[in-house]
């Protein structure tokens, strides 16, 4: 039977969700946002009202938030209480072995590999690979094309930018900051911003 799905947020990050729960033949019944006037049509559904307004539908339908900044979206999956939709598109590809989180989305092409395990509300962008073993923690973002080698994980809060590389075997602690094409070769446990390849810490 299909799932009734709620998109919280109604920007470009929304319109990818929506094609990822249509691809598995759920329904999108609407988004919330507060920028957006009640009664909008948006990417071939409707702004059902603001952010606040998912406990009124809670019973009716599952939630998942479509903003891609970790502290925005755990700022919302802390305030209500909801029943939180994992959304994985057709074509990502997760072992039967790995364990996916509520309110996650896996992308396009993404790929989760044997007992890999990702938190709750996390993303792994489009065409991003999580190797096998890998532990990503909550409110985690794995931008398009970056890969966690096996073995290795990524802590609460952090982002790993667009086609950035953690090496095998390699801890990075909670709220850190990977640049884009930065290359991880060794363990992280300091949180910050780093940068290169090799990566380092630059704030």
């Amino acid at each position: 039977m299909s799932k009734q799905v709620i998109i919280i947020g109604a920007g470009g990050h929304a319109r990818v969700i929506a094609d990822i729960v249509r691809s598995v033949g759920d329904i999108v019944v609407g988004f919330l946002d507060d920028a957006y006037e009640c009664g909008k049509e948006i990417y071939d559904a409707t702004i059902l009202g603001k952010v606040e307004d998912c406990l009124s539908y809670r019973n009716e339908c599952e939630m998942v938030i479509a903003i891609g900044d970790n502290k925005t979206r755990r700022k919302i999956a802390q305030k209500y209480q909801c029943n939180w939709y994992t959304a994985i598109h057709s074509s990502a590809v997760v072992s039967p072995s790995a364990k996916i989180g509520q309110g996650t989305v896996v992308m396009p092409n993404a790929v989760v590999n044997a007992s890999a395990r990702v938190g709750d509300h996390a993303v792994i962008n489009t065409g991003a690979i999580v190797e096998h073993e890998c532990e990503i923690g909550n409110f985690v973002h794995v931008s398009p094309k970056a890969v966690v080698c096996g073995v290795s994980s990524l802590g609460d809060n952090s982002w790993l930018g667009a086609g950035a590389v953690i090496v095998h075997v390699t801890r990075v602690c909670e709220n850190v900051i990977i640049g884009a094409g930065s290359t991880v070769i060794k363990e992280i446990t300091e949180a910050g911003t780093y940068v290169g390849t090799p990566a380092r810490r630059i704030k």
